[in-house]
């Protein structure tokens, strides 16, 4: 038995340009008279609807879903987004003195579950409107009786990050120091400048930052405020692992006197970071299921096998799988091309590059703290930066997709990838690309009016339809959930596998790297004043090296094989450190 619900998607539904061709063929529900527009958009009786799935075909824009739930969901809706709109079933429960996480793909709930404990949106119920009364009536007897109660009495103090900080310098001008100033309800500004190492930009003006140091200036203002619940939606991107990792301390410590829920995709620093794990699954933008709490590990664990064990719910066809053993050299001989030693200078800022090559059908992976060069050495390589002696001219041609993706054009999706590439649209590329990236429902938007993470995945398509030898990506996994970053690993993969094409991906993505690299380019020196790019080596000596130099280590899972940081200090971590051995530890 299953509950059946469905949802039409208000953004792509346009009945006055299909005649409602999508609805008119189900007698079921002309008979009943109960499909109807409203504000111009097709409204569908779920009560008369049998699922027959005729609307879904002849819908001309892919606006129509019609989902099979399991019975047991029946009356635990929280919040519904009108008639025929996502719903949002259960969520998740802050823990005083403890760090929550909240894993799962993009547009099955999150961020509404955040507004919905933030006191932001109330809930509904699934109904048009619900009162406070019924609200509490719901949640009574559970743990989160006590929370609701108070953001209905109006006793709740939140701070909020939002997950898409590019807006930030749109809302607020000024200097830094004047912003945070204004939200120090703790006195904790100074203290906590240094700790997230933000004291050369705290007399800078916010739309002068770059994305690192907004992420950072985003996560500051947050945690400055006294607030009785801390709400931080994804607080990694345009971060360093080095950054990450003192955000996340930092984070930590303010959990001991107030509950913190994140929702993050980088599964290391989650697993650091967070006590308790709740997993969201659905079918984005059509429903979304949170489940009960689970420890980090095992909700991790189950997350990436794809199998809700206490739920007895499989959420993925595969599992996310993680190699025990690279190769110790990259088994690929054939060189694109070599690149000279270079220097490339700005004011206060000198780049020094080791000589090194690029072999054909690999893909190299570039790990570093920010502002030591990466970006600069792509940069060079693609040709948009000239090396100070100008010695790099690699006579190859080259695609890259910046650091930084905007939407410069308000065209259709679609039509911006034909104008790349003709066959965008072949049999070939909607399997190999279009179908994994999710892009079928975004063709007909406008660039304009994607969100960061749809535009992102556009610009990775768009980066790899170009005809090139060596494809340049920087930092391609921002804004994106575990299941698309692992898409996009995969997919890197086999394009420069298939098709004998080189990659170079710069991300700070632990389990990305792992999962797509042959081998690794290294960056070191004074973020800001100096860097040096080592040549690329086997993963092994390059993850060695990386981790070496920020002080950590890592082991694998027992269960999933998968990257995990070592407290530090324990017996492994001392151990894996005398042995030399950072991330692939292997005992004689």
């Amino acid at each position: 038995m299953s509950l059946r619900i469905a949802v039409v998607d208000r953004e792509r539904c346009q009945p006055k340009k299909c005649s409602q061709e999508c609805l008119k063929y189900c007698p079921k529900v002309r008979t009943g008279d109960e499909t109807i527009v409203i504000e111009e958009k097709a409204i569908i009786s779920e009560e008369l609807c049998v699922g027959c799935g005729i609307c879904v075909k002849k819908c001309p824009f892919n606006a129509i879903t019609i989902v099979g739930l399991p019975e047991q969901l029946e009356g635990q809706e929280v919040h519904r987004y009108g008639k025929n709109g996502f719903v949002l079933y259960n969520l998740p429960i802050p823990r005083k003195g403890h760090v929550v996480g909240l894993l799962g793909p993009n547009g099955t709930g999150k961020s509404t579950a955040v507004k919905i404990l933030s006191g932001q949106l109330k809930p509904n119920l699934g109904k048009e409107d619900a009162s406070w009364d019924e609200i509490l009536d719901r949640f009574q007897g559970t743990e989160l009786f006590d929370y609701m109660k108070a953001i209905a009495d109006g006793n709740i103090r939140v701070s909020v990050k939002p997950q898409y900080i590019e807006a930030i310098p749109k809302v607020y001008r000024g200097k830094v120091r004047e912003l945070l100033e204004r939200v120090d309800e703790r006195n904790a500004l100074d203290e906590y400048v240094e700790k997230l190492n933000l004291r050369n930009a705290i007399n800078r003006d916010i739309k002068d930052l770059s994305g690192g140091e907004l992420q950072r200036v985003a996560i500051l203002a947050c945690l400055l405020r006294d607030a009785d619940f801390y709400f931080l939606d994804e607080i990694t991107s345009y971060l360093d692992i080095y950054q990450r990792i003192e955000a996340a301390k930092v984070i930590r410590e303010v959990a001991e006197r107030s509950p913190i829920l994140i929702v993050e995709h980088d599964l290391a620093i989650l697993d650091m970071l967070a006590d308790y794990v709740h997993i969201s699954y659905g079918e984005p933008a059509v429903y979304g299921v949170i489940t009960n709490a689970k420890g980090v590990r095992v909700g991790i664990n189950q997350y990436l096998r794809g199998y809700l064990a206490e739920e007895n719910i499989r959420i993925r066809e595969k599992e996310i799988e993680f190699e025990i053993f690279q190769p110790t050299e990259s088994e690929i001989e054939d060189v694109l091309v070599e690149y000279p030693a270079f220097r490339k200078t700005f004011e206060g800022f000198i780049l020094e590059a080791d000589s090194g090559d690029i072999k054909r059908g690999e893909v190299i992976g570039v790990l570093g703290p920010n502002a030591t060069g990466k970006s600069t050495f792509v940069k060079v390589l693609a040709g948009v930066l000239e090396d100070d002696e100008k010695k790099v001219d690699l006579d190859i041609k080259v695609s890259y997709k910046p650091q930084y993706v905007k939407a410069d054009i308000s065209m259709p999706v679609g039509m911006f990838l034909r104008s790349i590439n003709p066959m965008v649209e072949s049999s070939y590329y909607k399997t190999e690309f279009i179908k994994p990236l999710q892009l079928e429902k975004l063709m007909e938007k406008n660039l304009d009016e994607l969100s960061g993470g749809e535009l992102q995945r556009v610009a990775i398509l768009a980066c790899l339809l170009r005809d090139a030898d060596l494809y340049l990506l920087d930092e391609p996994s921002a804004h994106l959930d575990v299941e698309q970053r692992t898409e996009v690993a995969r997919i890197i993969k086999r394009f420069a596998m298939n098709n004998s094409k080189s990659v170079l991906v710069v991300d700070h993505d632990i389990y990305l790297v792992d999962m797509l690299s042959d081998r690794v380019m290294v960056f070191e020196g004074e973020p800001g004043k100096r860097g040096r790019a080592r040549r690329p080596m086997n993963l092994r000596d390059g993850m060695n090296l990386f981790l070496k130099n920020l002080d950590i280590t890592f082991r694998r899972d027992e269960e999933t094989k998968r990257p995990r940081v070592n407290k530090p200090g324990s017996r492994l971590d001392r151990e894996q450190k005398a042995a030399g051995e950072y991330y692939y530890y292997v005992r004689e």
